[in-house]
């Protein structure tokens, strides 16, 4: 591949185009990307009647303006940094000495400096800082809307930053559903950044089944993926779910030092926050050998391979969140107790609105929306007995199109374990 000339993207100005280097990154303009985001929160805005918002949680950060700045550290430092987002304006508040990285973005009117009101920043100060913060963000808002009781939309700060605004004379109220909504359909460049997010996983994922053995830790061996997120610049991967023999079932054990036993199968959810913050999000099951997999274990795969085909070919633009779940593959009772928690979940810079129910959960659980062209879902299955040997876990990434889907994770599923069941593009 002939080398990328990253000094002709545009923002490259301040080495913006290194920070979100890849392979196809020279396709994508991110300008666009970018500036669609920041147009979507906009509208979702002027829709639920906020006047402004402050986001605090660095993937919502990212998706408005498309900076980026120790996206794990300020997840857990909430009042780390945070951006202010009016209907003409925008204001990042960046970390201490980091100034600079908000510099050259289109989407960022201007850069200040953080003032952190935490426990761990303020000390017994702390409600002080609040009010004080609070103050300077509220006399903010008022002159860039031009109203003294606006409106803001407030997410992951603390709840004495919430009551201090109250106190100056705002309406708080919560800025997730704005939010979520605008990042539920994607743009056609936006797609591409999927699709460079998913094929750089993808790669990763190869390269981990070519190292399966048995002997390896499941540390081990989830590490061959993180190495090449990292290698490919991707961000990181959200969980720990890969897991060998017994510690498939039931799901949700997180990887250990567990040793891979011979002619186990193994389970892995990607999770990966990769290229350009996206989320690539698919899920496969393999067999260590060096024998081949028992009728058992490829029993267990073709139900979970038919289950997420059969909610895939159902899946159209304009179906009620209700009508899937009622129209969705019945899951057999000796492996409901076992089920996945969803159906299907949205997915772009991380899993997102919509969850869709199974059938049996959405009494409790449910909520009714539509299906829309431009989201990208998740169809998630996890098949096994109620204290089964083994399980299996299988996801697939979709994009909703005009007509219906269009399959975005290209990982082949294993044809030793699918045995006689039509794979399409299945690994011997």
């Amino acid at each position: 591949m002939a080398e990328l000339d990253w000094h002709a993207e545009r923002s490259d100005l301040q080495g913006l185009a290194q920070l979100d280097r890849t392979s196809l990154s020279s396709e994508i303009d991110l300008v666009a990307v970018r500036t669609y985001r920041q147009q979507r929160v906009r509208q979702k805005m002027a829709e639920y009647d906020i006047d402004a918002v402050i986001l605090s949680d660095p993937v919502n950060i990212r998706y408005a303006s498309g900076t980026r700045n120790m996206q794990v550290f300020s997840m857990r430092n909430a009042a780390s940094r945070y951006l202010l987002l009016t209907q003409n304006r925008s204001i990042l508040f960046e970390f201490t000495g980091c100034l600079h990285l908000g510099e050259g973005y289109e989407t960022v009117d201007e850069v200040r400096p953080a003032k952190t009101a935490s426990f761990v920043a303020a000390g017994p100060q702390i409600a002080e800082r609040e009010k004080s913060w609070a103050s300077e963000m509220a006399d903010i808002i008022r002159e860039l809307a031009g109203i003294r009781n606006a409106t803001v939309g407030l997410e992951r700060l603390n709840a004495g930053t919430a009551i201090a605004l109250r106190e100056a004379g705002l309406t708080v109220v919560d800025a997730q559903q704005p939010v979520e909504m605008a990042r539920a359909i994607k743009s056609p460049e936006e797609m591409k950044c999927v699709i460079a997010s998913l094929r750089a996983t993808e790669a990763g994922v190869g390269k981990l089944r070519e190292a399966i053995r048995p002997g390896l830790t499941e540390a081990e061996l989830w590490s061959v993926l993180h190495k090449s997120i990292i290698e490919q610049n991707g961000d990181y991967i959200e969980t720990r779910l890969l897991n060998a023999g017994s510690r498939t079932n039931p799901w949700f054990q997180e990887t250990s030092t567990n040793v891979i036993g011979e002619n186990e199968l193994i389970a892995l959810d990607t999770d990966v926050v990769g290229c350009h913050g996206y989320y690539s999000d698919f899920s496969r099951t393999f067999h260590s050998g060096p024998d081949r997999p028992s009728r058992q274990q490829q029993d267990l795969y073709k139900v979970a391979y038919e289950q997420v085909h059969y909610n895939m070919s159902i899946l159209r633009p304009g179906m009620t969140f209700r009508d899937y779940a009622d129209r969705a593959w019945n899951i057999p009772a000796k492996y409901y107790a076992n089920r996945y928690y969803l159906s299907a979940h949205g997915c772009g810079m991380t899993g997102e609105y919509p969850y869709l129910y199974h059938h049996g959960d959405f009494p409790d659980a449910g909520y009714d929306g539509l299906v829309e062209p431009g989201m990208t879902l998740c169809v998630e299955s996890f098949i096994g007995e109620d204290g089964g040997a083994e399980g299996v876990k299988l996801e697939q990434q979709v994009l909703i199109t005009e007509t219906g889907t269009e399959t975005l994770s290209l990982f082949p599923f294993e044809s030793s374990l699918l045995g006689d069941c039509q794979a399409g593009a299945a690994l011997t």
